[in-house]
């Protein structure tokens, strides 16, 4: 099995691609704090020394370490845990009551349902030129509400904590949405 792996534009997180499906749809975060129950992968990942979170996407695998570690010495156990799992034969993702294969986290969306058009419009922006693009960055953005013209959105993956996230937010998808969809007047992260 090859893996290869990719710098993302956040120092702390590496893109692992394996070559095969990992969540095959949709995507799930893992933390050592918010457990890792509904994955084999996460916790196999997570229980290397070092590994601050994993992000699972349909076709790859962030993995965002702690600070203090370099990834010279934590690369070569990432892999091996990344393989390990692949030979083992377990799913990547099981079902666990309130959480379903490859779900995503299914935190609700708010916005007015008087501005259910312009949602559909920031959603359709999203998936099509956003969501691509930070995906080859390793990481994930999902809307999550729409209120008196500002966008929320959650960064995932790779772009959570990534310090040019904000430049990315702002100079970027903002300026996008904002060129097509005159009623948004700002772009938020939130957490």
């Amino acid at each position: 099995m090859f893996i290869q792996t990719e710098a993302t534009p956040n120092p702390e997180a590496m893109k692992f691609i394996p070559g095969q499906a990992v969540t095959g749809s949709g995507t799930a975060s893992f933390t050592a704090e918010s457990g890792a129950e509904a994955s084999p992968l996460a916790q196999r990942l997570l229980a290397v020394q070092g590994v601050g979170e994993v992000f699972l996407a349909p076709d790859f695998i962030s993995v965002t370490k702690v600070a203090t570690n370099d990834w010279m010495r934590l690369k070569p156990a990432v892999l091996g845990a990344i393989m390990e799992h692949y030979q083992s034969g377990d799913p990547v993702l099981v079902r666990t009551a309130g959480h379903a294969d490859g779900a995503e986290d299914g935190a609700a969306e708010s916005y007015d349902p008087e501005d259910a058009e312009i949602v559909i419009q920031i959603k359709e922006l999203i998936e099509t030129r956003v969501r691509p693009a930070v995906a080859r960055d390793g990481g994930d953005i999902v809307f999550r509400g729409f209120e008196q013209g500002v966008v929320f959105l959650d960064m995932q993956g790779s772009c959570s904590g990534c310090p040019s996230s904000t430049a990315t937010l702002k100079m970027g998808i903002e300026q996008l949405l904002k060129h097509y969809v005159p009623e948004v007047v700002e772009v938020r992260a939130l957490g």
